[in-house]
C-alpha cells in the first residue's frame, strides 16, 4: 500500500491534550456539587417517608377497608462517641454537641417514640458542650416526659458520665471505664523551649491577667489561685449534676469524685450506674420504662442515619476531589481545645 502524502488528513481524530488543571478541577467540583445535591434530595425524601411514623396496616371484609397510620412505638438511639466539642462549621452532618442535642430533641418530637437510649463512647469533652448536652436532656425529660436510659460503652468518663447522670437509668457493661469525675485546666510551660531556639513573646496587654495561662512564662501564684477558683466552680457544677442525678447528696458524691476511674462492675457498687448489660438489656429497659408492651421493641436510627450519609458523601467527595479527609486530626493533648474540660486524659 502506497504512503499517504505527507500533510493528508486520513479522518482520525487528532490526539486529545490533558484539559488544564484549573478547568479539571472545575469540572471535578460540579460533578461532586451534583452528585451531592442529588444524594441528598433522595436521602432527604427517604427521611420523610420514614418518619410519617408506622406502617399503613389494610384490614377488611370485601369493600370494607380500614387504614391505620398511627406510628409504631419505638425506642430512639442517639449514639455518642468521641470527643464532646462544639463543631466548628455548623454544617447538619457534622458531629459536635449542637448536632447532637438536636438529634437528641429531633427524636423526642418524632411520634411513636416513648423513650430514648444514649449510647456514649467518649471520655468527655470541654464544659460547655457536656453542659449543652445535660441541659436538653433535662428539658426534654422535664417538657415531654420522655425516660432516658445512658448505655456505656468501652469508656464513659468524666464529661461522658457528666451527660449520663441526666438519664433516668445508667446500664455499663462490666469492664466499661466511667468516673474521673472532675475538671482539669492545662496550662503549658514553655519558657524553656522558648529560649533555647530564641523565641520572646512581649504581649502588651489592658490588665495584669490578660494573659494568664501564657506557656512563655511561670504562672504567678496569683494566676493560679484564679484558675483553681475556676476549676472548684465548674467541679462543684458537676458534683451537683451527678447528685441531682442519682439522688445522692454532693457529700457523697465527693469521695467518689477525686477524679479516678472505675469498670462498670465497681461502679454498680458505688451506686453510679444501675445495672449491668448490654445493648439488648438497653433497649428494653427502655421500652419498659416508656410504657412499650413489645418483647422486641423498634429501635428508631433515622437521623442518625442521615447524618451518616451526609458524613460518606462529603468523604467521598474530599476524595474524589483529591482533598484530605474531614475531621482527620491529632488526638493528643496538644490538639484538645484550651479551656476548662470534663474529659478523662486517659482517653485521648
Amino acid at each position: 500500500m502506497d504512503s499517504m502524502p505527507e500533510g493528508t488528513s486520513t479522518g482520525a481524530a487528532p490526539e486529545q491534550t490533558h484539559a488544564p488543571a484549573p478547568r479539571r478541577i472545575k469540572r471535578r467540583l460540579m460533578g461532586a456539587l451534583i452528585v451531592l445535591h442529588a444524594l441528598s434530595l433522595a436521602a432527604a425524601a427517604v427521611l420523610v417517608l420514614r418518619s410519617r411514623g408506622g406502617e399503613a396496616k389494610v384490614r377488611g371484609e370485601g369493600d370494607k377497608v380500614l387504614l391505620s397510620l398511627s406510628p409504631k412505638e419505638s425506642v430512639g438511639w442517639v449514639s455518642i462517641r468521641g470527643p464532646i466539642m462544639s463543631s466548628e462549621g455548623g454544617k447538619l452532618w457534622e458531629r459536635g454537641a449542637e448536632q447532637w442535642a438536636r438529634r437528641i430533641e429531633q427524636l423526642a418530637d418524632t411520634k411513636g417514640v416513648k423513650a430514648i437510649v444514649l449510647d456514649i463512647n467518649s471520655p468527655g469533652g470541654s464544659v460547655g458542650a457536656v453542659q449543652e448536652i445535660h441541659s436538653r436532656i433535662l428539658r426534654i425529660k422535664r417538657e415531654k416526659k420522655i425516660p432516658f436510659v445512658a448505655l456505656f460503652g468501652d469508656v464513659a468518663a468524666s464529661g461522658g458520665y457528666y451527660i449520663a447522670s441526666a438519664c433516668d437509668k445508667i446500664i455499663a457493661h462490666p469492664g466499661s471505664l466511667t468516673g474521673s469525675i472532675g475538671v482539669i485546666f492545662s496550662v503549658s510551660n514553655m519558657e524553656g523551649l522558648f529560649s533555647k531556639v530564641g523565641y520572646k513573646v512581649d504581649p502588651i496587654k489592658s490588665g495584669k491577667h490578660k494573659d494568664i495561662g501564657s506557656p512563655a512564662r511561670p504562672m504567678s501564684a496569683e494566676e493560679r489561685q484564679i484558675l483553681q477558683g475556676l476549676i472548684d466552680d465548674a467541679y462543684g457544677q458537676f458534683v451537683q449534676a451527678v447528685a441531682d442525678g442519682r439522688n445522692m447528696t454532693p457529700a457523697q458524691v465527693k469521695p467518689l469524685a477525686d477524679g479516678r476511674i472505675y469498670s462498670g462492675h465497681q461502679a454498680l457498687e458505688l451506686k453510679l450506674v444501675d445495672g449491668l448489660g448490654d445493648s439488648v438489656d438497653a433497649t428494653k429497659l427502655a421500652a419498659q420504662m416508656g410504657g412499650i408492651k413489645d418483647d422486641k421493641p423498634r429501635v428508631r436510627r433515622d437521623t442518625e442515619r442521615l447524618n451518616d450519609i451526609f458524613e460518606l458523601l462529603e468523604m467521598r467527595a474530599r476524595l474524589f476531589l483529591g482533598l484530605s479527609p474531614a475531621g482527620v486530626t491529632l488526638t493528643s493533648v496538644a490538639a484538645l481545645p484550651r479551656g476548662l474540660l470534663y474529659a478523662w486524659s486517659g482517653g485521648w
